[in-house]
């Protein structure tokens, strides 16, 4: 199963209509995840990411394209399809008045599994999802994270082969979310399982084998998340700068100031991410040359290019080709 292509779209769009008339949420995407493999598909609110998974899952029509799960037609086979995937939704609501065991229940009943498996099955997940002290605890009584390892353990009941998990960790404290992501990895090595995540989170990207960045409805790189991150030119400087606005107005006159080899700004609050040409040679070019202008460069060190920054540069690239493919008046 690892090399077969268990979740797949070609060309896939979806419309919807408004007042001003049609809006493209997913614009003509291509997708294929393989068997055994955690996929994600990362990307900011509003680039397509949830519209897209209920697309695939077959819970909203899709305007044009293809797509499947496991072989079977997201539009023809959705009952196929929800035998086989267990599905976590982005505002997945568990009965707050329910107790964790009878949530359990509830879903085991709603994915038909009979009664001699059930209460292997119910003890195996809670087991899993290290929530067998709890049993009886109200859902509603839960912790953030809890209620997402609850969550994840009423999605497996019906023992599915493929898992899809939209924004699962949204609102959940750092500790929870990296417990969270510890069991979808035992989930997969144990299992085997096709593990399929929606994320606004790029650290969590470095948790999957592969990962499909979305922006404006389209898929715009798609690959390992190492093989992503080269493609940004250039090597990283991060560093703090003592006045802030007139380092900017520093690297918005790179000339002036007699500059080279800066391939790249970004911004995080009050610190500079400068990617450059050459890591050793630009450092102390750059050092120099704000100190000129009375700027000290704290903490400056070259780093690691992490997701984040790999997909502002490539949005920045995006527009940047729009803009120059754009006729002139």
């Amino acid at each position: 199963m690892a090399s077969e292509v268990t979740i797949a779209a070609q060309g896939l769009v979806k419309q919807f209509r408004t007042r001003h008339g049609k809006v493209t949420a997913v614009d003509g995407l291509d997708l294929q995840v393989r068997g055994g493999e955690t996929f994600g598909l990362i990307g900011p609110d509003g680039a397509g990411k949830t519209t897209t998974t209920r697309v695939i899952l077959g819970l909203l029509s899709r305007s044009a394209g293809q797509s499947s799960i496991l072989g079977y037609d997201s539009m023809r086979h959705t009952f196929a399809i929800r035998e086989r995937v267990g599905y976590i939704a982005q505002q997945f609501a568990l009965p707050g008045d329910m107790t964790v065991m009878e949530n359990m229940r509830f879903f085991a009943d709603v994915h038909g599994v009979s009664r001699g498996d059930r209460r292997r099955r119910i003890a195996e997940l809670l087991e899993f999802a290290g929530l067998s002290r709890f049993t009886s605890r109200l859902a509603r009584q839960l912790s953030g994270g809890m209620k997402k390892k609850l969550a994840l353990a009423c999605s497996l009941i019906h023992k599915p082969q493929v898992v899809m998990l939209d924004e699962p960790t949204l609102g959940v404290d750092p500790v929870s979310r990296r417990e969270f992501w510890n069991l979808l990895g035992n989930l997969r090595a144990e299992k085997g399982l096709t593990i399929f995540v929606c994320t606004p989170y790029m650290d969590e990207a470095e948790r999957c084998n592969r990962v499909g960045l979305m922006y404006r409805g389209r898929l715009i790189a798609c690959d390992t998340p190492g093989a992503v991150k080269k493609t940004v030119p250039g090597h990283l400087l991060e560093f703090t700068p003592s006045d802030y606005e007139r380092t900017l107005e520093v690297f918005q006159n790179l000339d002036r100031f007699g500059l080279e080899g800066i391939l790249e700004l970004q911004t995080y609050g009050l610190m500079l991410h400068v990617f450059v040409d050459d890591a050793a040679r630009r450092q102390g070019e750059i050092e120099a040359a704000l100190a000129t202008q009375g700027i000290a460069c704290q903490g400056m060190r070259e780093i690691e290019v992490r997701m984040e920054e790999a997909f502002i540069s490539l949005v920045r690239r995006l527009r940047e080709d729009e803009w120059t493919s754009q006729p002139s008046s």
